[in-house]
């Protein structure tokens, strides 16, 4: 697996666009990078960028932002809503996919000697890269913000890299590695920010401080070893602090939930609810800094369809816009998740080619002289269908009026179609591409042996490859008929022929797959794997064959 971190650098900078694309420019120059989101603040004067690529090629590009930074952004000038000590304020590593947290965070102390030696800029090291425990806390290393960095320095506090002296234009910088990070807001229908303050207290991790008299100020309750006493907050992984906004005009709670599959957003959102309620207080909505992964937003949607007793076998699509809908991330500006959420943005468009075009479209090019998408394609589509009718009969079932106590079951049975529809639909291109495969490697030279023997090697390779795509189409489309034969049985009467027809479907996507697994399995010299596959196949067929039959004794008898 490809080697993948992201780093969100966050840059003292957020009115003036000018100084904030020459710093973009500095990672966009650099091969292999890519620059995810660009997300200003006017009123915490922040930036917030985002950019994914191999470690190497993130390092460079980080550095090369950390340097730009401090050449056009001054610090002495600098006023914002959100705590801060540098042009750079922070700079974490983020590992993404093959990477451990341990080499990402030996890769943040790297990027870190680099900017202390090189630009003469203090560092210190937090969170997983930290040096001490009391470092891992970012608060701890921002302490004093940049106006206190002086003074630190002067009483003999050193940086993990550089001098201990005050860099009075860049700051200082903290970098680091970390677990994903969704920064998020949820927004207050009051200008309080002593009231929003005191909301943040009651759900962020680290609580409030205990004073006399049970005041919220004055002296504070000390425990044996001299520390002030204080009662934590409601939600673990989470750090949080209220403002006010004035471009907003309203008051916000401010949080950082450093650990997701701790506190996930609709968590945070609903503790939020709940605190603001107590004080007389309505939370009017919410929004994402910068970006967040996809499954954060579908496990939103399946809280929320839970509390409402409805099925969580719906679409990708649908349960994004009840996500939004429910937290209200677009109260504040509109929330376009093809360029919010990190997965979207990876996507690579250009790689499925058939599932982005219009049916029109499709069954044009079916129908061209072009020999792709074939017969192959069009099993797996068919087979899409067949369980796309069955998820539909469980939906409408899980919502029939006098059957609200079902709805988990038929719930269930939902997300199953689901997750087999979405199977099958990308198989529709991926049996395309290995067509492709084949082509592609009848076109590579055959002058010498060993040219021969590598074009041989990659034709028997990508033919083998052509027989398990529709292999696996066979697979998917006749798991799907258990849901099929379900959905006939005990689902929604009045849906019993959509059933049959997804019966139908579904046997065709069987029956033409492995019309497509004999073609291709016959021009393999791999012999052993070409009779196992074969074998296999045919007693798939035959049991969806059968099953069919078994669902369209079914359905007739409800019709008749």
């Amino acid at each position: 697996m490809k080697q993948l971190i992201e780093c969100v650098p966050n840059f003292s900078e957020g009115r003036d666009m000018n100084v904030i694309k020459q710093i973009t420019n500095e990672i966009e120059a650099v091969e292999g990078v890519r620059l995810l989101d660009v997300d200003p603040g006017k009123a915490t004067n922040r930036t917030v960028v985002t950019f994914v690529g191999e470690p190497q090629n993130v390092l460079e590009a980080a550095f090369r932002a950390i340097k730009k930074a401090s050449e056009v952004i001054d610090m002495s000038k600098h006023k914002g809503e959100h705590p801060r000590m540098g042009a750079t304020d922070v700079c974490p590593l983020v590992p993404i996919s093959g990477i451990t947290m341990e080499e990402t965070a030996l890769l943040a102390r790297e990027l870190a000697k680099r900017v202390g030696e090189e630009l003469q800029i203090p560092v210190f090291c937090y969170e997983y890269s930290a040096f001490t425990e009391e470092r891992k806390n970012l608060a701890n290393c921002r302490k004093g913000e940049y106006e206190g960095l002086k003074a630190r320095f002067d009483a003999g506090e050193k940086p993990d890299f550089g001098q201990p002296k005050w860099n009075v234009k860049a700051g200082a910088t903290a970098i680091g590695a970390r677990n994903f990070l969704v920064a998020y807001n949820v927004n207050l229908n009051t200008t309080s920010t002593r009231r929003a303050n005191a909301i943040a207290f009651d759900v962020r991790e680290a609580g409030r401080g205990l004073f006399e008299g049970g005041k919220s100020f004055g002296k504070p309750i000390l425990d044996e070893n001299g520390v002030q006493k204080r009662v934590a907050g409601t939600l673990k992984k989470t750090k949080a602090i209220g403002w006010y906004i004035e471009e907003y005009g309203i008051a916000q709670i401010s949080m950082n939930l450093t650990d997701i599959t701790v506190t996930p957003i609709y968590k945070a959102f609903d503790e939020v609810v709940k605190s603001a309620a107590s004080r007389g207080i309505r939370v009017t909505g919410s929004e994402l800094v910068g970006l967040v992964p996809l499954n954060a937003l579908l496990e939103t949607a399946d809280h929320y369809l839970r509390l409402q007793e409805r099925s969580l076998g719906i679409s990708e699509k649908e349960k994004i816009k009840i996500a939004v809908k429910s937290l209200g991330l677009d109260e504040l500006k509109p929330f376009v998740p093809e360029e919010r959420i990190i997965e979207y943005l990876l996507e690579q468009k250009g790689n499925k080619p058939l599932i982005n075009m219009t049916l029109q479209a499709f069954a044009d090019e079916t129908a061209s002289e072009s020999p792709a998408p074939g017969g192959g394609s069009i099993s797996a589509y068919m087979g899409s269908l067949g369980v796309s009718l069955a998820t539909m009969v469980a939906n409408l079932s899980a919502h029939k009026r006098e059957w609200d106590e079902r709805w988990e079951e038929f719930s269930n049975w939902a997300v199953k179609g689901e997750k087999l529809k979405n199977q099958l639909v990308n198989l529709v291109d991926e049996d395309t591409n290995a067509f492709n495969k084949i082509m592609d490697s009848f076109g590579l030279p055959k002058g010498t042996e060993n040219e021969k023997l590598a074009r041989t090697n990659a034709i028997q390779a990508a033919t083998k490859y052509a027989t398990e795509v529709p292999f696996k189409v066979m697979q998917l489309a006749f798991e799907s008929m258990e849901i099929i034969k379900a959905m006939a049985e005990i689902g929604n009467p009045n849906s019993v022929t959509d059933a049959g027809v997804g019966a139908l479907a579904a046997r065709s996507a069987v029956k033409g797959a492995f019309l497509n697994v004999r073609i291709n399995a016959s021009g393999l010299t791999d012999k052993v794997f070409a009779q196992e596959i074969l074998q296999k196949g045919r007693e798939i067929e035959q049991k969806a064959e059968l099953l069919e039959t078994e669902i369209l004794k079914i359905v007739d008898s409800k019709i008749k």
